[in-house]
């Protein structure tokens, strides 16, 4: 449920803003009075999110987060401070263990998963800083928590994701920066999650099949997004919240 005019003059930039979690929280976060930069790499995607939202504060940016200059086209649109970042791209990793990853798959997935939201909290804490306040809102995973959900890669740039964003809550939480994740399990999303490895395969799908319930919806993910970017989560800092429907408490 969105709260009216709760980020009402605020700027929130959102990744992978097209489909999926990101597009749902580029809604929510419209729906609540935002002004919301949001970045896409999908040409296809970014030109339907524009049509399905015209006459709002949208601002449509075609930019790869995995290069810096889709950081910089991001922050060039938000044309001044930057109140809320909503770092939600990643990229899977074809369930692909430590014996058969290849450096293609592994560079690709850590600059997606990991660099781009380094680059993108760098970029946007300075103005934070001197603001006095901020929140950036890192999207997780269920394989931050556990080695039965993915590939190497995706496991070990969801594992770096929960560490950037701890380090960060400290570094800067008494300047009035808040850094939490929200970890998903299964969604209903556009990512890719191809079984590239017939080991894994026979390794890991017993284990989902038995755990994992039916698939979240992107809305559900987006309100936890954008509750805890708000004032309302005004004293959880450092944190990762779990929305995965209780699969972790197996």
């Amino acid at each position: 449920m969105s709260v009216p005019d709760r980020f009402s003059g605020r700027t929130v930039i959102v990744t992978a803003a097209g489909a999926g979690i990101g597009r749902a929280t580029v809604e929510q976060f419209l729906a609540e009075g935002a002004r919301v930069v949001a970045g896409e790499i999908v040409p296809e995607r970014l030109d339907d999110l524009a049509a399905a939202h015209p006459g709002t504060d949208l601002v449509p940016v075609l930019a790869d987060v995995a290069g810096q200059e889709g950081v910089d086209a991001l922050l060039a649109a938000a044309d001044g401070r930057v109140d809320v970042l909503a770092n939600v791209a990643g990229i899977m990793d074809g369930f692909l263990p430590a014996a058969e990853i290849d450096d293609r798959t592994w560079d690709r997935v850590l600059a997606v998963n990991v660099t781009s939201v380094m680059r993108l909290m760098r970029a946007v804490l300075p103005g934070m800083i001197e603001a006095g306040r901020g929140a950036i809102v890192n999207v997780s995973s269920e394989a931050a928590l556990r080695g039965a959900a993915a590939g190497l890669a995706y496991t070990a740039s969801k594992h770096a994701v929960t560490g950037m964003t701890t380090q960060t809550a400290f570094a800067y939480g008494r300047l009035g920066i808040r850094v939490n994740a929200v970890a998903p399990g299964a969604v209903q999303t556009s990512i890719e999650a191809d079984m590239r490895s017939a080991h894994m395969g026979a390794r890991i799908g017993p284990v989902l099949g038995a755990l994992v319930g039916g698939a979240a919806q992107p809305a559900e993910l987006a309100e936890a997004i954008v509750w805890i970017a708000s004032d309302d989560a005004s004293n959880v800092n450092g944190t990762t919240l779990v929305c995965d429907g209780g699969w972790s408490a197996i």
